[in-house]
């Protein structure tokens, strides 16, 4: 569980020559390696000889192929409009307007499908079936203590920040400033290559990109504190009958947008 989340820190750029390793298929690695944890939290259930705990990992495994579906294809939107796998050319191609070249105004659709889906594979409130107190005792959870049991969360609260950050990189400029780099230079009479001005600039890159994914970190801890759990066929009919339905269309009708419209949209 913990091992492909912390795997998946090798594509997130905090700035913009601060990733570990940029690969053609970044976001395509991610997608993968997110779907190897379920695997973990069904053989945590069942291994427990315990009938909260394979409830548990059951509904983990269940949720997890529910919300990778519509969050592959909000991905696949914002590849789309990159023309790259890359979560450096993804971020480099949201450059230049400041906020508004930034990937939430041209896919509001996706961007709030890849949340949703983003805290239900995070297992985060109202989405946290697998482990839910008042129903399973703590879920794949129960059986487990000492460093084992805190693994689980270290897993889960590093996924946390994870996508967090994956969802300022795709739509929120990653280490973009609301306000264009170039535009203020120029106004303010100073050049790009001036050292100081690059030090000053990759600096303020980071606490962006760390910014974003904290304001949104933020925001998944308070909707914890404030809305009620669903039901476990709610939470499965939500993800099959609304969300994978809207981000087929969303993906089709960005496909459609961009061969119509070639330049507002990545071409």
């Amino acid at each position: 569980m913990v091992i492909p989340v912390f795997l998946s820190y090798l594509i997130v750029p905090f700035g913009q020559n601060m990733v570990i390793t940029d690969i053609g298929v970044g976001i395509f690695l991610w997608i993968a390696l997110s779907s190897i944890a379920p695997i973990g939290l069904l053989m945590a259930g069942y291994s427990s000889n315990n009938k909260y705990s394979l409830l548990g990992g059951l509904r983990a495994a269940a949720q997890s192929i529910s919300y990778e579906i519509p969050m592959a294809l909000a991905v696949l939107a914002v590849v789309l409009m990159s023309n790259s796998l890359s979560t450096i050319d993804i971020v480099n191609q949201q450059s230049g307007y400041g906020i508004l070249g930034w990937n939430i105004w041209r896919q509001p659709a996706g961007f709030l499908i890849f949340w949703i889906a983003a805290l239900a594979e995070c297992e985060r409130l109202p989405f946290d079936l697998p482990e839910a107190e008042e129903e399973l005792v703590a879920g794949y959870q129960t059986e487990y203590t000492g460093m084992k049991f805190g693994l689980f969360y270290v897993g889960s609260y590093v996924n946390l920040v994870l996508s967090a950050l994956i969802v300022s990189i795709l739509y929120l400029g990653g280490w973009e400033f609301p306000v264009s780099v170039t535009w203020l230079a120029e106004r303010l009479g100073l050049s790009e290559t001036t050292p100081w001005l690059q030090v000053i600039t990759a600096s303020i890159g980071i606490m962006m990109t760390l910014f974003k994914a904290y304001a949104l970190v933020f925001i998944a801890i308070l909707l914890r504190w404030t809305v009620p759990r669903v039901r476990i066929d709610q939470l499965l009919d939500f993800g099959w009958k609304f969300l994978l339905p809207v981000s087929l269309v969303n993906l089709l009708l960005t496909a459609g947008l961009k061969l119509a419209f070639p330049f507002a949209f990545g071409g």
